[in-house]
């Protein structure tokens, strides 16, 4: 979402990082800059603006003078602005009497019924029992598909059909979540595709009747400029307690997520990062003002990593490393493990210094992505005991392989020699050796 806004900055560090000492010049040069960058990025004028007045003010100041690099005191001072614009970590109320309510709000096509189902997966892997109430009575199969979803997880759910009214819905289902033992209630709310008075009435009489404990605004990260607006409506007519920003994956210039709390005074608490119902993460504004500035987020790529590789494989691996016996199976697992961890360029952009590696071979093309599908697809091909043992591969059988991925036998030679290469270098980290990589990112 900040891939434009974080090229914009770094090409201003770099340009500042040429010059041994800063001038007051050099640094209103620079500072013009971020400021069209984060114009760009559709963050608020007024936002932007007392951004780079904060920043000035500590840049042209003591704190650039004593330093031994001006360059990278301005960056360290840019960094802790925009995390302070950022705002706090904003975390769920869960704390007292249960079950704890809350409702999720916003305009129609945020994203707020699947929001709900991925919030409640989160919650339920905390040790929480989340239970769903599907009060969006106006929106065609609404109801079926917190239903589906709720399904899906292996969730509770409450759902009347759309007869009735949603306060009524909202506060019986809140009753039948507190017979049933539930910790944690989540509304999921009506949208319109604007504000109306109607809309918030209802919303209020929701609120009025169920006490929540937070009040979460559901905001589509695509809506720019006009986020802010609806962030602030919201706010004022319903209270908000925090926001979620959905289709953070997205192409979205990211100038929502930074006017939106700064506008609101709302913190942010979720973003959606993608569309299955795992991809939600708990807001963190440091890691998100030092993945923009290029600085890497290994905080967060460490904990996708626990997530997504099981330790007990991780131990089988290395007893198979230790003994040589790293296997095309052993490759697939991998392969579809790192997969679980997001797109090569998201892993990329996570780990300092390597978002310009992302945007000098354009990682993310569809080329690459399909030639991860194609290695997938001729593993698939062959039959276990050619992924145990690749030496089996005659002519013959690399190209019943080939039919049946529909690839060529080529591709095949190339996947093969690959392997190899990787079972060599394996092999001496088995031993304790640093291997040379030569290519390493081909």
């Amino acid at each position: 979402m900040f891939e434009s806004l974080s090229d914009r900055l770094q090409n201003v560090f770099d340009q500042l990082s040429r010059k041994g000492k800063l001038t007051e010049t050099d640094v209103d040069t620079a500072l013009r800059e971020v400021r069209l960058a984060l114009l760009e990025a559709d963050v608020n004028l007024k936002v932007a603006k007392d951004f780079i007045r904060r920043v000035k003010e500590r840049a042209i100041g003591v704190e650039v003078q004593k330093s031994l690099k001006p360059s990278q005191q301005v960056i360290k001072i840019v960094h802790e602005e925009l995390i302070d614009t950022l705002g706090a970590p904003g975390r769920l109320n869960l704390d007292g009497p249960t079950p704890r309510v809350i409702m999720l709000v916003g305009l129609q096509g945020s994203g707020k019924t699947t929001t709900a189902a991925k919030l409640a997966l989160s919650l339920r892997q905390d040790g929480r029992r989340p239970w769903l109430v599907a009060g969006d009575t106006y929106r065609p199969a609404a109801v079926d598909q917190l239903v589906t979803l709720a399904k899906q997880l292996n969730l509770p759910y409450y759902e009347e059909g759309t007869e009735a009214s949603p306060p009524d819905i909202c506060e019986r289902g809140l009753q039948a979540a507190k017979e049933a033992g539930a910790t944690v209630v989540l509304l999921d709310t009506a949208g319109r595709l604007q504000i109306d008075d109607d809309m918030m009435h209802e919303l209020q009489a929701i609120r009025d009747r169920t006490k929540p404990a937070d009040i979460l605004l559901v905001a589509d990260a695509m809506t720019g400029q006009e986020a802010v607006r609806i962030a602030d409506g919201f706010n004022q007519q319903v209270g908000l307690t925090g926001l979620i920003l959905t289709k953070v994956d997205g192409d979205a210039r990211g100038g929502a997520a930074i006017s939106m709390r700064e506008v609101t005074g709302v913190p942010i608490k979720y973003m959606g990062i993608g569309e299955k119902l795992d991809a939600l993460e708990l807001f963190h504004p440091d890691r998100l003002a030092s993945r923009i500035l290029g600085m890497g987020d290994m905080l967060t790529l460490i904990e996708r990593a626990e997530q997504a590789f099981d330790e007990r494989e991780a131990e089988e691996l290395q007893r198979k490393l230790l003994k040589n016996q790293f296997t095309l199976e052993d490759f697939l697992k991998q392969l579809q493990q790192i997969k679980r961890l997001g797109s090569i360029g998201q892993i990329l952009d996570m780990l300092p210094g390597m978002g310009r590696l992302r945007q000098q071979v354009d990682i993310d093309n569809e080329s690459a992505q399909a030639q991860l599908k194609k290695v997938e697809a001729i593993i698939y091909s062959m039959t276990p005991a050619e992924r145990r043992n690749p030496k089996r591969l005659n002519a013959s059988r690399k190209r019943r392989v080939a039919a049946g991925s529909g690839t060529t036998v080529q591709d095949i030679n190339v996947l093969l020699k690959q392997f190899r290469e990787m079972q060599r270098m394996m092999k001496m980290v088995g031993r304790g050796q640093m291997p040379k990589i030569p290519g390493m990112f081909r």
